[in-house]
């Protein structure tokens, strides 16, 4: 079923981000240059230091144009005040059909998830013939949490998959460790919720709109580290208000199932549980992923259900 209009191109939407964030790239630290095919690259925090404005505004473009993130201060944990907030117009749309790592793209060694609104354009993935929806648009930009640029023969090919010339296609490059790929992954904390609310199979039409908000963690000099430190703010510190229509009923069994604290794996900081599963990724829980507490708001009673609840301790582990 059609989650929006038709007529909504998250690339179109999305395209003067890209370009402001072009404009600007001297004061916020990125790299800008082309591969000798036309596709652009933006560099975010391999040769260049990049930011938290930088990664801020990355952020906003893997919602596809519909999203906002905001930096501020938060008391939910005394040590670690600053926090992400994220909220968009159409959480479904912005969150699983474009800000969703869900491209999978290998050439050689090179390896990476491309997320942004470019995966509408190729929208291969079975999620998209769930959304009803595919856009069309003659530019179009990828992130990758890498920490090197991609191959120009797997550049070229992501143009081609996405129906664009390659100077049509921006590429940018946000390494986890980098300041500016710990916000961009942070500013995921509610598309977990999305993503997890569809693997319990609740029906996608039927969320209205959310509002999500995590600790930023300080970066990590390795990806590993990296990685486990933004999954924590998540899994530990994240938390998500969802809208929905329907049955009270089905709200409150949302809610119940939604945070991390659900999963078998939830209690270890996530580098602790990395290590167990011998950092075989796919080996781990993925009821594990997503935010620490939930609220469901159903629409029609009004009524709030919240389950879950913030770990510091875990998060004092994992961050410090």
């Amino acid at each position: 079923m059609p989650m929006s209009d038709q007529r909504t191109s998250l690339s179109a939407l999305t395209a003067p981000l890209v370009e402001k964030l072009v404009a600007d790239a001297d004061w916020l630290r990125l790299g800008i240059s082309r591969l000798s095919n036309g596709v652009r690259i933006v560099d975010a925090g391999i040769a260049v230091r990049g930011g938290i404005e930088a990664g801020r505004r990355i952020a906003e473009i893997c919602l596809g144009g519909l999203g906002r993130v905001s930096v501020g201060s938060s008391g939910r944990f005394p040590r670690w005040g600053t926090t992400l907030t994220v909220g968009t117009a159409d959480p479904v749309l912005a969150c699983l059909a474009s800000q969703y790592a869900g491209w999978s793209l290998a050439e050689g060694d090179f390896f990476a998830l491309g997320s942004g609104p470019a995966r509408a354009l190729w929208a291969k993935e079975a999620l998209f013939a769930e959304l009803g929806y595919r856009d069309r648009a003659s530019a179009g930009v990828l992130v990758l949490e890498v920490d090197g640029a991609p191959p120009e023969s797997l550049a070229a090919h992501i143009a081609a998959e996405c129906g664009i010339a390659p100077e049509a296609l921006t590429l940018i490059l946000t390494p986890t460790r980098s300041l500016a790929g710990t916000v961009q992954v942070v500013a995921r904390v509610l598309e977990v919720a999305l993503h997890k609310a569809h693997a319990l199979h609740f029906p996608l039409d039927r969320i209205v709109d959310g509002i999500g908000s995590a600790p930023l963690p300080p970066p990590a000099p390795d990806f590993v580290s990296a990685m486990g430190r933004t999954n924590d703010a998540t899994l530990y510190g994240g938390d998500v208000q969802l809208y929905v229509e329907g049955p009270e009923s089905d709200a409150r069994d949302l809610a119940a199932k939604l945070p991390s604290s659900t999963s078998r794996d939830y209690g270890r900081t996530f580098g602790e549980i990395f290590s167990a599963y011998k950092g075989d990724f796919y080996a781990m829980d993925p009821m594990l992923f997503s935010p620490a507490r939930v609220t469901v708001t159903a629409l029609e009673s009004g009524r709030s259900f919240t389950n879950g609840a913030f770990d510091e301790e875990v998060l004092e582990r994992s961050f410090a």
